[in-house]
């Protein structure tokens, strides 16, 4: 397995390690639930070390991105991120991904860990020689915290006269700027997106850095916290955080199976791109044909007793089968069962209220449909805004 530049760190702080999607991650340190508060009423740290950071460069390169991508990156001002997919040819997701602008001919394209390298070679083979392709993922590191709280723990690291530019960065905005930690001056991408639904920060630093930032990060956060929690973060809270937010994750929720449309995410895709993109001819012909989109991601409230798992089925009570669970949880935040499943689009529309079942342990449990997100964002980022990042 492969490890990120802070596993002594995790090791350190006594975390529990578990493969995930090839990497030895850190699942938990105090527990699910209490880090999974922390961040809800305080802050949270977590290493995303394991992600993937292509860089796309040239004076072509917007216009390449564009035609790679379903999104429009080419329209980013510099400093400004968006939600975007890369698609197959017949309009399948092969990952979802946040795009930075980052200079006038530069842009930061952030994979998922488990797709990263399909990620990169698609890139190369669709922009050609129009742009230059660096999967820069082996010597980045990124470090997140999230919470109410992140910004006057990560503003804390900002010299004084730099820090009014980092308060003012926006939900999907980022800029390179300069860090004071244990005596010295490092540079990192600082980014305020994040995969919670809460207000956070992501920083991009070479791997030679990461030990040093996560360090003054803990023991900012240590400092200033007033109270409140704060402490770093397993991914089994960075779970049941973006399922509460209702944020999709690559392999649960987003597959290849299934196109943008059929997760709700229609928006995000530029059919009038006047170059045209990968899996735009097969996405518009069945919009044009009026051909609805077979699957629909409904969110569920489960009222009767068990906890609804990926894999598990739905339907309507008495009914044939819908669909599957895609992820569920029990919520921490709102103390009941919850749940994201991918439904038969035919059997539409799901009414918030409606009542469904699961079938948990081969026996019919009760269930509601209920609107997405389940809890209200303090902020819009995340990997789905408005519907991640993300996922593995």
């Amino acid at each position: 397995m492969q490890r990120t530049a802070l596993y002594e760190e995790h090791l350190t702080l006594g975390a529990r390690m578990v493969d995930f999607a090839g990497w030895e991650m850190p699942v938990q340190y105090a527990g699910v639930i209490e880090e999974h508060r922390a961040v809800r009423t305080g802050a949270g740290l977590f290493d995303l070390g394991h992600m993937g950071e292509i860089r796309v460069s040239g004076p072509s390169a917007g216009a390449a991105l564009d035609y790679a991508l379903i999104s429009t990156p080419s329209a980013l001002l510099v400093g400004r991120a968006q939600y975007s997919m890369i698609v197959n040819e017949v309009g399948g997701i092969l990952d979802d991904l946040v795009v930075y602008r980052i200079a006038d001919a530069e842009w930061l394209v952030v994979a998922n860990a488990s797709n990263r390298t399909v990620v990169a070679a698609a890139l190369r083979e669709r922009v050609g020689g129009s742009a230059t392709v660096v999967d820069e993922s082996d010597n980045t590191s990124m470090i997140a915290i999230q919470g109410v709280t992140s910004a006057e723990i990560f503003g804390s690291l900002i010299p004084e006269e730099e820090r009014s530019a980092f308060h003012a960065l926006r939900n999907y905005s980022a800029a390179t700027m300069r860090l004071e930690v244990a005596g010295a001056a490092i540079t990192a991408l600082i980014a305020r997106t994040g995969y919670t639904g809460e207000v956070g920060y992501e920083a991009y630093v070479e791997n030679a850095h990461a030990v040093v930032l996560w360090r003054a990060l803990l023991a900012a956060g240590s400092a200033i916290s007033h109270g409140t929690p704060f402490q770093p973060i397993g991914l089994g809270a960075r779970d049941t955080l973006r399922l509460e937010a209702g944020m999709p994750l690559y392999g649960n929720e987003l597959r290849e199976e299934l196109t943008p449309f059929d997760v709700g995410l229609g928006r995000v895709v530029k059919l009038d791109k006047p170059g045209g993109f990968v899996g735009g001819e097969a996405l518009l012909a069945r919009s044009t044909r009026g051909e609805r989109f077979g699957r629909a991601l409904v969110g569920l409230r489960v009222t009767g007793r068990g906890i609804a798992r990926h894999g598990y089925e739905v339907r309507r009570p008495g009914g044939a089968t819908l669909g599957l669970i895609t992820s569920g949880t029990h919520s921490p935040s709102l103390g009941y069962p919850i749940a994201l499943a991918d439904l038969n689009a035919e059997a539409a529309p799901f009414t918030p209220g409606e009542p469904l079942e699961v079938l948990i342990r081969g026996e019919g449990v009760a269930a509601e449909v209920t609107g997405v997100p389940f809890i209200p964002k303090r902020s819009t980022e995340g990997r789905a805004q408005g519907a991640h990042q993300q996922g593995g």
